[in-house]
């Protein structure tokens, strides 16, 4: 096991993130693959509302994803038979995306996976701490939002 901890005050924020962010992926990968699914897959099926679907236009932005990676992820999991498309009732024009029985079983098995992640990063955590951890990302998230980071003043 790889020790962060003597080296991580020396670190910058991003590489921080980044590389938390990497493990996590990494870890998440891993366990999906035992399921025939991948992290990106898994995101997706939670994504979408297992009662109603989900119009195609919406799951993008839901993601933070760009239509073209998304539209790959829907092919594949359309393939797999996760999902199926069917015509938005209320706009003749649009799409929505139902998760298929199988698609529903998939998705819970990704929301087992994340809450048990979450579980366990919990335990070993004081709720201070998980306090503090959401503060922090809330905070650079509205820097980022903000354009507080790269301005063409260079004061921030």
């Amino acid at each position: 096991m790889v020790s962060y901890k003597p080296a991580m005050k020396d670190l910058t924020i991003d590489y921080a993130l980044r590389a938390t962010w990497q493990a996590v992926a990494r870890m998440y990968n891993e366990e999906a693959k035992t399921f025939d699914l991948t992290m990106a897959i898994g995101f997706t099926l939670l994504s979408i509302d297992p009662k109603t679907g989900t119009p195609s236009t919406a799951l993008g932005p839901k993601m933070g994803m760009e239509a073209t990676s998304l539209s790959r992820i829907l092919k594949s999991i359309e393939e797999r038979g996760y999902i199926e498309r069917k015509p938005n009732p209320n706009d003749g024009r649009g799409v929505l995306i139902h998760l298929t029985k199988l698609g529903l079983e998939k998705r819970a098995i990704s929301k087992e996976v994340v809450l048990r992640f979450n579980n366990v990063v919990k335990q070993h955590l004081t709720q201070e701490q998980l306090d503090q951890f959401f503060e922090v990302v809330e905070t650079i998230n509205k820097l980022i939002v903000e354009k507080k980071i790269y301005t063409k003043d260079k004061a921030n």
